[in-house]
């Protein structure tokens, strides 16, 4: 009998996605602690969610038809030619491209498999967690356009910085053999991941397969998305209220590399699933955050991240993978540094 009742917890929470979990769970704790306050919570949440819908429909129906299509064969081209060129297009390329980096890993294992340069992966790996189209109508929505295009161009900027500093020691020991025995798929939740094959077929709706295939990820992302933004919102309308804005402005907050530098330490093990972090940001601006600590963490946080970072530790030796976190501390300073400057 015990194990029968253990079999089926563990059942059941298997089929427990975490994002819901937590949001109920976040709902009842208000209700327990602070009663009062759970109508407010339910109303910010919800009017701050129905105020970025329209970003969030506008980029899942674009993701869709990208995949739908079969657009995503296009990044093959950013892996031909001179290495310089590789590592240019494959910045590029990750920093607007609707996929995430788990999705790529089939794509990536081959191109390393048959001998891509490390440089070019590592670009296109830096940068594809931090910016895709939805990311971006998000981050716009909600954060604004500057920043979204701050945040973009950071993105593309560092992968260039990565797959450059490779690409100057890949005869190092440290680059040397960088694939493991048997690399491991995983996957973020972002959609399905097989692609169409050949040239991209822009009138997706002539043909039942890519129709389907138009659904499933349009109603996969919206899912996913929505879940993910609920939570966050509710989080931000947690925080606000309970979260002292002196001591956010304390730590974080003033001018100077100190809160940058923290942004970026903080952001790193901190950052879970980079949609839900846009509204916190938000909030943490709101509370007195620095502009440029906001950059350094959205960018630290997004290329650690737990979908990220394992779709990395799956393919590549450890040692790789402390280079490529070491590109993301690094790299959100200066993003941060310079966002500072600018923003």
């Amino acid at each position: 009998m015990t194990e029968m009742i253990l079999s089926r917890t563990r059942l059941l929470a298997a089929r427990l996605d975490g994002a819901w979990v937590a949001f109920v769970l976040t709902l009842l704790a208000i209700a327990l602690v602070d009663t009062s306050y759970l109508p407010e919570a339910l109303q910010l949440t919800a009017g701050a969610f129905l105020g970025t819908l329209p970003f969030l429909l506008f980029a899942v129906l674009a993701v869709a038809y990208m995949k739908a299509t079969g657009a995503e064969t296009l990044l093959g081209r950013a892996f031909e030619g001179r290495e310089t060129r590789m590592i240019v297009m494959a910045a590029l390329l990750g920093g607007l491209s609707p996929f995430c980096s788990c999705q790529v890993i089939p794509f990536i294992a081959a191109l390393l498999a048959v001998g891509a340069p490390l440089s070019a992966v590592m670009a296109f790996w830096l940068s594809s967690p931090l910016m895709d189209p939805a990311m971006f109508s998000i981050t716009t929505g909600t954060l604004g356009l500057d920043f979204a295009i701050g945040k973009t161009v950071a993105a593309v900027a560092l992968g260039l910085f990565g797959g450059a500093v490779v690409m100057a020691f890949k005869g190092s020991a440290v680059f040397a053999d960088p694939l493991r025995a048997r690399p491991r798929a995983s996957g973020c939740g972002c959609g399905p991941a097989k692609p169409f094959q050949g040239k991209p077929v822009w009138r997706f709706w002539n043909e039942a397969a890519r129709r389907e295939t138009f659904r499933d990820t349009a109603l996969e992302n919206v899912l996913f998305l929505g879940k993910w933004l609920l939570l966050a919102y509710l989080l931000e309308a947690v925080m606000l209220r309970y979260l002292p804005a002196e001591w956010i402005a304390s730590l974080l907050g003033g001018e100077g590399l100190q809160p940058i530098v923290l942004g970026a330490i903080v952001g790193a093990p901190a950052y879970l699933n980079g949609y839900a972090a846009v509204p916190l940001v938000d909030g943490l601006l709101s509370q007195g955050m620095a502009p440029g600590a906001a950059m350094s963490f959205v960018i630290a946080g997004g290329v650690s991240s737990i979908p990220a970072a394992v779709a990395v530790w799956a393919l590549v030796k450890p040692r790789v993978f402390a280079t490529y976190l070491g590109f993301a501390i690094s790299g959100a300073i200066l993003a941060g540094a310079a966002w500072s400057l600018v923003g």
